[in-house]
């Protein structure tokens, strides 16, 4: 599938995004291991997600749905999981076959997890680093998928320092902590999204956090929980971009997840001069929501603050779009992480925007991009969901249409994209 986006129009009116993929993730791993049934809406029918849902199929767990958004989950408890009677294909899902590596290595049985062509490029060592000091034994292909992970090793406890932040890394330590002996601590050199913490907590499992040390203790128990999954912040920064660079627009975006691990694509596009208003604020479930008003504005080129760069890791493709956008030259850094996403995002973006006529200069750990007038062209996406919606919210100004090749991955986290786009005012089409 393609998406043949014409250039111009605006946004307007009320949209909610689907729900929050992490969390999502979380509730399904949690609820799994949890005494009673789970109950959760607003949950992502996306592909990663869904790939969350049968791998926990596939080892005995009950879950009815998702439809509309709800699905409930039979849970198994702590040591209740089943061997799967195959190889469980996580699909793209980076945090699920990351996440999913903790908990798998304290199980009695023998398991193995792998992906599509994307997921088995993408590196493990990261956590199978950590896990191998709790005493796992996982094989890997060079640190890449497939992961085979031996069953009946007794976790020992670690205190982990993080080199690089990544809250896939310390939820997948903090997930085997919950079957290890003793308090499993983890230090990260940076804050990173902490759905993780907050969702333990909600299915009553003691984390405690302090100066910069998030640590459990082994042995304990889950209890269900009921949740309302608030809409993913990752994909309303696709409309704050679209309504930000389109002339004329005015957009809600309801009931979005505000966590401030999370809020960092808030903080940088206002840096640069975006018009966004936060209303009606409240919390639900223990996570920050509130809807967004965004209207638009002229950004103005910024160099990217390096402490908000794990807040917005996952928004920077659309970020480069804003900085395309914007007056004068926008300056990232510190950015490693992006090279080991489901593309290397920041080659991946640069191309695109070289298609289309953007200055910008390649770094190790970022890129610069100055700002200017975007011709039409086409541009590949790395079988990459967010440099597909990216590259489409472009067209909104660009002086010709811009065609997105490969646009099958967007289902893995924004099901419904082109659908909700085209009605808020992008000149969208799906093409097979």
């Amino acid at each position: 599938m393609r998406f043949l986006v014409e250039p111009g129009g605006s946004l307007t009116g009320s949209v909610r995004v689907p729900g929050d993929k992490s969390m999502s993730h979380r509730t399904v791993m949690l609820g799994a291991l949890a005494e009673g049934t789970t109950v959760a809406t607003g949950f992502l029918e996306g592909q990663d997600a869904l790939c969350t849902v049968q791998a926990f199929r596939g080892m005995g767990v009950t879950i009815r749905g998702p439809e509309q958004g709800k699905i409930e989950i039979d849970g198994v408890g702590m040591h209740g999981l089943k061997p799967p009677v195959d190889v469980l294909d996580m699909g793209n899902s980076g945090t699920s076959i990351r996440l999913l590596s903790g908990l798998l290595a304290a199980q009695s049985f023998d398991s193995t997890m792998t992906g599509d062509v994307s997921l088995q490029k993408r590196p493990m060592g990261r956590v199978t680093t950590p896990l191998a000091a709790m005493g796992a034994v996982i094989d890997s292909d060079e640190g890449r998928p497939p992961l085979h992970i031996k069953g009946g090793k007794s976790l020992r406890s670690i205190h982990y320092d993080m080199p690089v932040a990544s809250a896939q890394v310390k939820s997948c330590v903090l997930l085997a902590g919950l079957f290890a002996e003793g308090r499993t601590s983890v230090t990260e050199p940076a804050p990173t999204r902490d759905h993780t913490e907050r969702m333990l907590r909600g299915f009553g499992y003691d984390v405690e956090c302090e100066n910069e040390v998030i640590s459990l203790q082994g042995g304990g128990a889950l209890k269900a929980a009921t949740l309302d999954i608030p809409a993913d912040i990752s994909s309303a920064a696709f409309f704050l971009v679209a309504a930000s660079i389109a002339e004329g627009s005015d957009l809600t975006l309801e009931h979005v997840g505000m966590n401030p691990t999370r809020s960092g694509v808030i903080t940088i596009l206002t840096l640069m001069g975006a018009d966004i208003e936060v209303l009606n604020e409240r919390e639900v479930g223990g996570e920050p929501v509130a809807d967004l008003r965004v209207r638009s504005a002229s950004l103005t080129g910024i160099e990217i603050p390096q402490d908000l760069v794990p807040l917005a890791i996952d928004e920077f493709p659309i970020l480069f779009i804003a900085a395309a956008c914007a007056a004068g030259t926008t300056t990232l850094s510190g950015a490693e992480e992006l090279r080991v996403k489901e593309s290397d995002r920041i080659a991946s973006m640069a191309e695109g925007l070289t298609r289309l006529g953007v200055q910008n200069e390649v770094r190790s750990d970022g890129i610069v991009i100055t700002g200017g007038q975007m011709t039409g062209g086409e541009v590949n996406t790395f079988h990459d969901h967010r440099i597909a919606m990216s590259f489409s919210i472009a067209a909104l100004r660009a002086n010709g249409p811009i065609q997105v090749n490969d646009c099958d991955h967007v289902a893995t986290s924004f099901p419904g994209f082109a659908a909700l786009a085209q009605g808020a005012g992008l000149r969208i089409s799906e093409v097979f």
